[in-house]
């Protein structure tokens, strides 16, 4: 799990995993935001949604991408609060979203799309489905790049964090699942391998919200 992360300025959150471990395989991480105030005490610990339903069990190959799943999720509730709140201001927003994409996402994308949905390929009744997940990272490198370009009004970031977390959502319940069962062991242990060696230039670092961004508790929103 992460350590908990003081500051001078705005509260921030960490997002710690907790993965089960059985003799099947491992559950898929569970995330949990934390968030803590200026004086880095914890403020309110609260869970995000799941990436999958709670019987899912994630072999151990597929978690790095599960983590980084997990990552974006966070992203995408952060936005969902600062929007309900009305409290988004959409430069702030744009500029994480393309730090997160150059930092983690990029990078992710490029190796679900070299090693992980040829794998999937191999599977001629996953076709469609990797289709559909390719043209969905297609459609979301264009917000991507619109942000980068500061070109995104509420309405799109509101449509961005929905595609995001339902394409999450899709590789998780859908890919992930039917590849855990059309594959053999030895298979997910090679794409594992390959995943580690597209993945490791990947950010290792959570990086900190700025203070329009950061996600409040419900109290902060809600006023006493």
């Amino acid at each position: 799990m992460s350590s908990p992360v003081a500051t001078m300025n705005a509260p921030v959150f960490t997002v710690g995993y907790w993965v089960r471990k059985t003799n099947r395989g491992s559950r898929a991480p569970a995330a949990r935001i934390s968030i803590f105030n200026a004086g880095g005490n914890l403020v309110k610990p609260q869970t995000l949604p799941a990436v999958d339903n709670v019987s899912m069990l994630r072999d151990q190959n597929l978690i790095p991408l599960s983590r980084q799943h997990q990552h974006a999720l966070a992203l995408c509730v952060r936005i969902d609060r600062a929007i309900h709140a009305g409290e988004l201001a959409t430069g702030p927003w744009q500029a994480e979203i393309q730090q997160i994409y150059e930092q983690e996402i990029g990078t992710h994308f490029a190796a679900e799309e070299k090693e992980l949905f040829p794998a999937a390929l191999r599977c001629a009744e996953l076709k469609p489905l990797v289709d559909e997940l390719t043209a969905e990272h297609n459609a979301l490198r264009d917000y991507f790049s619109r942000a980068g370009g500061r070109e995104l009004r509420i309405e799109d970031l509101q449509a961005f964090s929905n595609k995001l977390s339902a394409h999450i959502r899709k590789e998780e319940r859908q890919l992930f699942e039917q590849m855990q069962k059309l594959m053999r062991p030895e298979e997910l242990a090679a794409l594992g391998v390959a995943l580690d060696e597209e993945l490791k230039n990947a950010s290792q670092t959570c990086a900190l919200p700025a203070a329009a961004t950061r996600l409040r508790a419900k109290t902060e929103l809600s006023g006493p």
